[in-house]
């Protein structure tokens, strides 16, 4: 598994993410996602499943050290201690011993930064959670982020795929040595019937989804965390290590970016780049 090195932390390039899946199904597939080699799990406070993910983890069998857990705190939590009782409460669902990462889910447009990631930092020194991180923030808020506190942070995890235009965070993380990880990789399926893409993947042998898994994690320091709840998805996902994209398809599938291709915006988004 191809993993990102960012501000001492080791990331495993791709992830399974886990929104909207719940019950059995979801620890049932976070099992089968680490079995195939998956190394690398991502959930939320927000998204009702972390006993379930840790439920899967321990399924497995594997050693705890193998696996690498993100999860975030909502963005109503983001006040001091609120921050710590919601890591409490995810650090109890989980019930995995510590957190590998922990972001803010996402920016509060109240709770000032500073005092969000004073917490953030403290709860990585006592050991919850080994590193921390963001989620969502643009380009002049990772900026600051990365200004505000002296506990690094290692990784900015946004809505990234073909359709839309990250250079902005992406070369602000990558000033601060920050990774970007991309949710809603393959652009909700819209990857599938995409022409440009169909065409690379058949020249590769490869499928849409992969083909842009891997356009992803060919870039510097990005990786991705596709949801699946199909067994398939999960083998095909993270099969795209063993091709290589030209630099002429790699800026081909660049250049679908368009003004409207943002799939995720709440009314409690920033002001995005």
């Amino acid at each position: 598994m191809q993993t990102i090195h960012a501000n001492g932390a080791d990331i495993p390039a791709i992830g399974l993410g886990t929104w909207q899946l719940t019950g059995e199904q979801c620890a049932d597939i976070v099992r089968q996602a680490i079995e195939l080699g998956y190394r690398h799990i991502d959930t939320a406070a927000a998204y009702g499943n972390e006993v379930e993910v840790g439920e899967g983890v321990r399924r497995s069998g594997i050693s705890r050290d193998e696996v690498f857990v993100t999860t975030k705190v909502w963005h109503d939590n983001l006040a001091p201690d609120l921050l710590v009782e919601s890591v409490e409460g995810s650090l109890e669902r989980l019930d995995l011993g510590h957190i590998d990462l922990l972001l803010i889910h996402w920016p509060s447009r109240t709770v000032p930064l500073e005092e969000t990631l004073a917490a953030m930092s403290q709860v990585r020194e006592t050991g919850c959670a080994k590193h921390i991180g963001v989620s969502n923030f643009p380009s002049g808020l990772l900026r600051r982020a990365v200004g505000l506190t002296d506990t690094p942070l290692v990784a900015n995890q946004i809505e990234y795929h073909p359709y839309i235009d990250q250079t902005k965070p992406l070369a602000a993380a990558r000033e601060s040595d920050v990774a970007t990880i991309a949710y809603t990789p393959i652009g909700r399926g819209k990857v599938f019937e995409d022409p440009v893409i169909r065409e690379i993947a058949e020249r590769h042998g490869k499928t849409p989804s992969q083909v842009t898994l891997r356009w992803l994690v060919q870039q510097d320091r990005v990786g991705a965390i596709p949801r699946t709840s199909k067994i398939e998805r999960l083998h095909e996902n993270i099969d795209i290590f063993d091709f290589d994209l030209s630099r002429e398809e790699m800026d081909r599938i660049h250049s679908l970016a368009r003004p409207d291709g943002r799939m995720v915006d709440p009314e409690w988004a920033p002001d995005w780049d």
